[in-house]
């Protein structure tokens, strides 16, 4: 027996019985009045002066970090996907073994979170603004070179082939049949990148890198409610108008050149757009590093590292490895589950209400807001510290970002098949369900796949505040600035996320051939 097509992005929800279950032998009653106050404070913000310039002041640092940090990981991630893609490759030099040399080499950084390697540079050339834009860029690059070579890989090559034939140099023939169709995908990317960018600087900012994210931690750790609403709201403020601005232009320089024909605009037209943009965002990036006294040559001055105590490795090898991975990948498939199931189960749950659509998405709005540390931190007024009150954060994080596939692909279906369930007698949800889930069943799993691999990065992030896994050990380690254990932790680390990549393309793979 198989489940029905719509059924399968609500099995993962199942998860829900056993926390259920477990989640009455979490409470403490410490902390309800904590809660009832900070739930309250969203409707009061603070608007005292002083508050709002402070929260202004940072705002502009993450801001500015994010811009920076988004901008140098594209100068590296584009050239190094373009290096380490196998159709050139095989176009230049009739082999693709320096594609997969390159494709090991970046799967390192890739495989490392940004807020470790903030912490890590933060522990050699000590706190400075270039730090957060380093440890934004370095990860962010590596992502980019990856997305690039897998974009130019899934290019139909006939038309480069035909060119080739045709007696046209290779580099000519590659710019020329595969420079426009990589256009759209390198700019929806990219623009999805500086979302990501702007939560990250507010991440290294809760860990002390400076910005908005050090209010915000600051403010909750003092219970300043009103004032951390502040914060928030002005976050959100400026996290919406990004996506409509990215979502903006990626429908203006996203539009393929017969849609343009149609509409009357020239094809070239958005070719030049987005060569101003480029040329007038150098002058601004400028001056941005400057407002933040961004400094390169800071980060060639190195802090000695204290010496490694004898007998170090050895104690480091007697770690309980094993049950700090087990920790990791348990909380990863928690965090994954909570949140590829509950986005498809509060969508049919809310969507027929004639205010659900718009309650959902502040919903998804205030999950991809909140970053996972302050959750957990929230979440421990009323929870012990354990591996389930990690994973409601780091859960509730990813569903405001998942949220928005299954909202908008139902938006995105037509009505035809859920009117003609209601028309024969259906329930709304029902008809939903079946009417318009059907197509985006495995499309949504087989993302849900792709961000199952990024939760498994993301586990470091809640490791940190809620103790458990192999993040807990990493704060330790650092505090103890135990450099032979904090070398283990990294590989073990590595090696997860690439086993994990792996095994999550092979079930986004097997998901879209189904």
């Amino acid at each position: 027996m198989k489940p029905a097509a719509p059924l399968l992005p609500l099995l993962p929800a199942l998860v829900l019985l056993p926390l259920v279950v477990l989640l009455p032998g979490l409470i403490h009653g410490g902390g309800w009045d904590l809660v009832a106050q900070f739930l309250l404070a969203s409707l009061q913000p603070s608007h005292d002066p002083l508050v709002l310039h402070s929260l202004f002041g940072g705002l502009g640092i993450t801001v500015g970090m994010a811009l920076l940090g988004w901008a140098m990981s594209l100068l590296l991630g584009i050239p190094l996907g373009l290096l380490s893609s196998r159709l050139l490759w095989r176009s230049l030099l009739g082999t693709a073994l320096p594609a997969e040399l390159l494709r090991r080499v970046l799967a390192v950084p890739r495989s490392i979170h940004e807020l470790i390697w903030g912490l890590l540079l933060l522990q050699l050339v000590g706190q400075q603004p270039a730090v957060a834009v380093l440890a934004i860029a370095i990860p962010f690059g590596a992502l980019v070179a990856r997305v690039v070579s897998d974009l130019l890989d899934a290019l139909p090559e006939h038309s480069l082939q035909a060119l080739l034939a045709a007696g046209i140099p290779a580099p000519s023939a590659l710019l020329t049949a595969l420079g426009p169709p990589l256009l759209p995908g390198l700019i929806s990317y990219g623009g999805y990148r500086l979302e990501c960018a702007l939560r990250s600087a507010t991440l290294l900012g809760v860990f002390g890198l400076g910005g908005l994210g050090n209010e915000l931690l600051l403010t909750l750790q003092s219970l300043q409610f009103h004032e951390l609403w502040s914060g928030l709201w002005l976050l959100l403020a400026v996290m919406l108008s990004l996506e409509a601005l990215v979502s903006a232009l990626r429908r203006r320089w996203s539009m393929p050149a017969r849609l343009a024909l149609e509409q009357r605009r020239p094809v070239g037209r958005c070719g030049r757009e987005i060569l101003l943009a480029a040329v007038a965002l150098v002058p601004l990036l400028l001056g941005v590093g400057r407002a933040l006294a961004v400094e390169p040559a800071a980060l060639l001055h190195w802090q000695p590292l204290p010496p490694l105590p004898p007998g170090g490795w050895q104690a480091a090898l007697q770690l309980p490895w094993l049950s700090l991975m087990g920790q990791t990948l348990l909380l990863t498939l928690l965090a994954a589950a909570l949140a590829v199931g509950l986005a498809p189960v509060l969508l049919l749950l809310v969507a027929p209400w004639r205010w659900g659509g718009w309650l959902l998405r502040l919903l998804w709005a205030l999950g991809r807001l909140w970053p996972p540390p302050l959750t957990a931190l929230l979440l421990l007024f009323v929870l012990k510290p354990s591996l389930i009150t990690a994973a409601l954060a780091l859960g509730f994080h990813n569903l405001g970002i998942l949220g928005r596939l299954p909202r908008e692909g139902v938006e995105a279906a037509g009505p035809e098949r859920e009117e003609a369930l209601r028309c024969s007698g259906s329930g709304p949800r029902l008809a939903l369900l079946y009417g318009r889930f059907s197509g985006l069943a495995r499309s949504y799993l087989a993302y849900g796949a792709y961000r199952a691999d990024v939760i498994l990065r993301e586990t470091v992030v809640v490791g940190l505040v809620a103790g458990t896994g192999l993040g807990s050990q990493l704060r330790e380690s650092l505090s103890a600035f135990a450099f032979d254990q904090l070398a283990l932790l990294l590989a073990a680390y590595a090696v997860l996320t690439l086993l994990g990549e792996d095994l999550s393309d092979r079930a986004r793979r097997a998901l879209l051939r189904s």
